[in-house]
């Protein structure tokens, strides 16, 4: 820990060679003049100086908080990645603080002769068995036959682990991969990345739904020269019934508005067949503030570096149920906690900028391949929070909804909440330094501070 900055944001352990992505830093500095962040010698101005963080009190000064997205270019395997800030105290010349290092290790290895084989990679921790094995058969049903599972199991104990290898035994087509625990977002990396060199393409499926017997087989012919193909779904209960007919009651579907895909989600993961290069290309997934989601990546790249199909038919049906990892979305959550939480910072750090990082990674890793219109958009939600324009162009966003297009359910007025929290709380922070007093606080939110409300009650409609 150095005395004048601390990065406090984990970073990476190692990089791939090779793929650029973006990095979020976030951290405090005690000297109050001006800080730049280095990522090796190239200078990046940090997005926020001198924010107020309370929560250090004794530690750190009062008005010391500091963050910034910032580009990782790609690099080389056997480099090593140096993060410094350059910090200049008033009075005093410009002194450079080491913030981290991260190493470049070998990218996996890129299918170049992948064939038209299916990878169904399934991420899996501690499965309901009844469900899985309902999950399991609706596999071994496909009319499609050419196909294997990948399962990468997330740390499941003995008896579930012993489960698994009960419903899949005697059948080649599976394999199944123990890991340690990971999380479902990191867990299906893992699992796309167990896909063979002869699979060309990648399906994602989820522990305990149930696919349609022609799921694979009616993506596969729609894909086309889309990068990317997903359908509809019904939602089920654990028994069957049917709460919703079609995903896209009360919301229009989305799979061509690379800015409204990235406020709002439309792409299910377990919808999904994908091109092994899509699936290539995201890889490694980028680290991002708050809860991270595979699907939302995967469509985001598959849109940036192409075309996105989709089937208007439910293919599979979603199963809700408790034990699922957000629980039953198809019911509604008491306010309870996450009521108490909701708020401007939230919305700032886990919403807005959860998602600044998408687009620079985005704009980093697909800059061949995004098309000039996409890539401005791409920018344009990046200043939103420096620029009043671009701020002024996101919060009007969801006048869309008159024409018809209310794919986001104005999600991105939440967003524009978080960006007016920011400026309010540097505003106070400056007002408050000037009569020597202390306002505000910029530490950083817990992981359920930010929710996207309008498209929770969206789900809940049955």
């Amino acid at each position: 820990m150095h005395p004048l900055a601390t990065l406090e944001s984990p970073l990476p352990a190692t990089l791939p060679a090779g793929r650029a992505t973006a990095l979020f830093l976030y951290g405090t500095c005690a000297a109050t003049g001006e800080l730049a962040l280095l990522v090796d010698g190239t200078r990046h101005p940090a997005a926020v100086t001198r924010m107020p963080r309370p929560d250090l009190a004794g530690r750190a000064p009062f008005r010391s908080g500091f963050w910034a997205t910032v580009p990782v270019p790609e690099r080389a395997e056997g480099d090593v990645l140096e993060l410094s800030a350059a910090v200049r105290a008033a009075g005093r010349s410009e002194e450079l603080v080491p913030l981290g290092r991260i190493a470049i290790v070998a990218a996996p290895g890129r299918a170049e002769a992948a064939g038209g084989q299916i990878a169904v990679c399934m991420a899996t921790f501690e499965p309901d068995p009844v469900l899985f094995d309902v999950q399991i058969a609706s596999l071994r049903g496909q009319t499609d036959p050419d196909w294997v599972c990948l399962i990468s199991d997330d740390g499941s104990g003995p008896e579930h682990l012993e489960r698994i290898e009960r419903a899949i035994a005697g059948d080649p087509r599976f394999t199944l991969v123990r890991g340690e625990r990971l999380g479902f977002y990191r867990n299906f990396e893992r699992a796309i990345r167990l896909a063979p060199p002869s699979a060309g393409l990648i399906a994602l499926c989820d522990q305990d739904d149930r696919w349609a017997p022609d799921k694979l087989a009616t993506l596969r012919a729609a894909l086309g020269g889309a990068g990317l193909v997903y359908s509809d779904q019904r939602l089920v209960d654990a028994d069957g019934r049917v709460l919703r007919a079609s995903m896209w009651v009360g919301r229009r579907n989305n799979h061509t508005d690379l800015v409204s895909l990235l406020v709002a989600n439309s792409m299910t993961g377990a919808a999904m067949l994908m091109r092994r290069t899509i699936a290539e290309l995201a890889l490694p997934f980028p680290d991002t503030p708050g809860i991270q989601f595979h699907d939302h990546w995967l469509g985001l790249v598959a849109l940036a570096a192409g075309d996105v199909a989709y089937v208007e038919r439910p293919l599979y049906d979603y199963v809700q149920h408790a034990g699922a990892v957000f629980g039953e979305v198809s019911a509604q959550q008491p306010a309870g906690v996450r009521g108490r939480l909701r708020g401007g910072r939230g919305a700032y750090f886990l919403g807005y900028t959860s998602r600044v990082v998408q687009a620079e990674a985005l704009l980093a890793r697909c800059a061949d391949r995004l098309t000039p219109a996409k890539r401005r958009a791409l920018r344009r939600f990046v200043r939103a929070e420096r620029s009043p324009a671009a701020f002024g162009w996101l919060a009007l966003r969801p006048l869309r909804a008159l024409a018809g297009r209310d794919e986001t359910l104005g999600s991105e007025a939440e967003l524009a909440r978080g960006i007016a929290w920011r400026w309010a709380v540097a505003g106070l922070a400056r007002g408050a330094a000037r009569i020597g007093r202390q306002a505000g606080d910029a530490s950083f939110p817990p992981p359920l501070a930010f929710e996207q409300r309008r498209l929770r009650r969206w789900r809940g409609r049955r």
